[in-house]
């Protein structure tokens, strides 16, 4: 039997997955590292960190490993977006990594737009200019730490890096890329006009490839410490979203994604790269050759729910924590949330915007906080589906992943609220097995990804809007649509008290 490893380098951890030619999930590992956060708005990592941590997780999966391991014949990956990596000239870390969760640069992002303008911009990149995105990272360190960038040679993002440290080679592919704001998204290149309006120069730049690429072999050194054979090829891969497109099977027209972890992604395949969404959503490369996926984001899904629980129940575990939930109506008796504790992406790129519990009577107990707090997050995705739809999209059907879809109640409410039908996936593994399917792609054992797709991929279990709650959602929804206006300039004005 042959394997291959998809790597996905998470925002918390790096898990690692060996997949056999089955599709089959034959062992996982995964090894968590730190945040550093230094003061409101940062979030940061040590590289060397991803470095270590991917070592030995990869150690763990070879010392259990009961055949040859010249039978792995490949590995791939899936990285956390948008994460500022700036090295020197010998490729050594100038400082910590800046990641996609910092909104530190505001200013920097309305540096962009006087530059460039907002509508130049957007025909260029297909993205507006949010904190998140790498571009403005890259000119915060020029404005605040010049020393630091003056010995910058390069620039790379979290997996690139760390396949960087596998192989000694620097490159960057296009799913990843598109979220620099840096790239053409459609002529799939760098874009000169914005690194000379920028002063930057074409050789900062890694080289462009796909995400199927082969791009070498595991070092000897890299080798000796995990045990992999140094005959293992080395493929690319793909942005997280891209990755956990491939994993769910998002590789036609039509297909959608809905992923809820950290943060949330509503996600759909598009064939075309020149549509027009007037930047409302996302429009980046896929991890499929010359293809494309729209993409909105609710920047605290998962995080949103953690959060509570952590706050109100840290001991208990999720199951104990929502227990009740499906007993309360929907609509969570007259409570909505807004999951913007950290701020907003899509529809309101807004990062000083703050989540609010509205509505709440003497009457409501502990389930009814928990259900709308699912509610609220389920209402900022689907503002991205409206979005799809309004722009002429049709969408029938939506695969779930991630913690949205561990919960039986949750995924009835997607299904209600989205007022689509939901897929539940046999195995789902996300961006961990599109990272082992670019991988299995790259050695050739299928021609093309969407045949990779139907060995790989199978649903377990499907979910039909109830027409009742759809009605009541939909209510309720329009409700929740009102709060941001009502509650920005507030936010505002309280900004000053955040510490």
């Amino acid at each position: 039997m042959k394997y291959v490893i998809g790597i996905d380098l998470g925002t918390s951890a790096v898990k690692i997955l060996l997949v056999n030619q089955k599709g089959e999930v034959s062992n996982e590992v995964s090894k968590e590292y730190p945040l550093v956060i230094e003061k409101s708005g940062y979030s940061e990592q040590d590289p060397e960190e991803w470095v270590e941590k991917t070592r030995e997780g990869l150690a763990e999966l070879i010392s259990d490993f009961p055949g040859d391991v010249k039978d792995i014949e490949g590995i791939s990956f899936s990285g956390q977006m948008h994460g500022l990596v700036l090295v020197d000239e010998s490729h050594q870390v100038l400082r910590n990594a800046i990641l996609w969760n910092d909104t530190r640069t505001t200013k920097q992002c309305q540096e962009i737009y006087e530059t460039m303008g907002r509508d130049r911009l957007l025909q260029i990149t297909k993205n507006p200019a949010l904190e998140g995105f790498t571009l403005p990272k890259i000119l915060w360190v020029q404005e605040n730490e010049p020393e630091i960038f003056s010995r910058a040679s390069t620039f790379m993002l979290p997996k690139d890096y760390l396949r960087f440290r596998m192989t000694g080679k620097v490159h960057m592919e296009y799913s990843d890329a598109a979220g620099t704001l840096m790239l053409n998204v459609a002529k799939r290149q760098w874009s000169r006009e914005i690194l000379n309006s920028f002063h930057l120069t074409a050789e900062f730049c890694p080289e462009l490839i796909e995400s199927h690429e082969l791009v070498g072999s595991i070092t000897s050194e890299f080798s000796q410490r995990t045990g992999l054979s140094q005959e293992t090829k080395v493929f690319a891969g793909g942005a997280d979203n891209a990755c956990g497109a491939i994993g769910s099977g998002i590789l036609s027209e039509g297909r959608t994604l809905c992923s809820i972890g950290t943060s949330g992604v509503v996600l759909s395949y598009e064939e075309r790269s020149d549509l027009d969404f007037e930047g409302k959503v996302h429009y980046f490369n896929h991890g499929e050759q010359n293809s494309f996926y729209t993409m909105g984001v609710t920047l605290a899904a998962g995080y949103s729910l953690s959060w509570y629980k952590d706050t109100f129940a840290k001991e208990e575990s999720f199951q104990q924590f929502l227990t009740g939930i499906e007993e309360v109506p929907a609509g969570s008796n007259g409570l909505v949330f807004t999951p913007y504790i950290v701020g907003e992406r899509t529809p309101h790129a807004d990062s000083t915007i703050r989540g609010s519990f509205i509505g709440i009577d003497a009457s409501h107990e502990r389930k009814h906080f928990s259900r709308a707090v699912l509610e609220g997050i389920t209402f900022s995705l689907n503002e991205s589906i409206e979005v799809f739809r309004n722009s002429g999209k049709t969408i029938d059907t939506i695969i779930s992943i991630g913690g949205g879809a561990k919960n039986e109640t949750w995924l009835q409410m997607q299904a209600d609220i989205f007022n689509s039908t939901i897929e539940k996936l046999a195995s789902e593994q996300g961006p961990g097995m599109g990272a082992a399917m670019l991988a299995a792609f790259g050695c050739g054992w299928y021609p093309t990804l969407k045949e990779c797709a139907k060995e790989f991929i199978s649903v377990s279990k499907t979910y039909e809007p109830i027409p009742e709650n759809v009605e009541t959602y939909k209510k309720v929804f329009a409700v929740y649509q009102e709060i941001y206006n009502q509650t920005r300039e507030m936010n505002e004005r309280l900004r000053e008290f955040r510490k």
